[in-house]
């Protein structure tokens, strides 16, 4: 019985919980603070350098926030999500909006891969003799 409760503890205790902060630690007051945003350089002196920009359309500035629980062996989730979508002209604000965790859908992985068109599959005999010849010796300057 005694080994099967010091089993049981072990068990639990590589099952403990672990929460970490990913991305960036928005301020208590966001929708305060960002409503008073009029320029990029008082939006990089409050909130700071985005995570990503947009390449296509408008220009919006993304910063994202989470929270990601590690439960032992069980699948990793998110929560306390927010996202902040800033659009921006040059070095103005035109428009802010914040999103939470009800506004963001959580999107699931599909399972196994992805085919690439035209993609050449070789096993580990034909790698290794596709690379005979491919490289020069060392020293050779080339």
């Amino acid at each position: 019985m005694k080994k099967v409760l010091f089993l049981l503890a072990l068990v639990m205790a590589s099952c403990s919980l672990q929460t970490k902060h990913r991305g960036y630690v928005f301020p208590e007051n966001l929708e305060e603070r960002v409503a008073k945003i009029k320029t990029t350089t008082q939006l990089q002196d409050e909130i700071g350098d985005p995570q990503t920009r947009t390449i296509y359309g408008d220009e919006v500035w993304i910063y994202y926030s989470a929270d990601e629980n590690l439960h032992g062996p069980f699948p990793t989730t998110y929560d306390n999500k927010k996202v902040l979508l800033v659009w921006v002209n040059g070095k103005k604000v035109l428009k802010t909006k914040i999103l939470n965790d009800k506004d963001l859908e959580d999107v699931k992985m599909a399972d196994g891969e992805t085919k690439i068109p035209a993609a050449i599959e070789l096993n580990a005999f034909e790698e290794l003799f596709n690379n005979i010849g491919r490289f020069s010796p060392a020293g050779l300057g080339q």
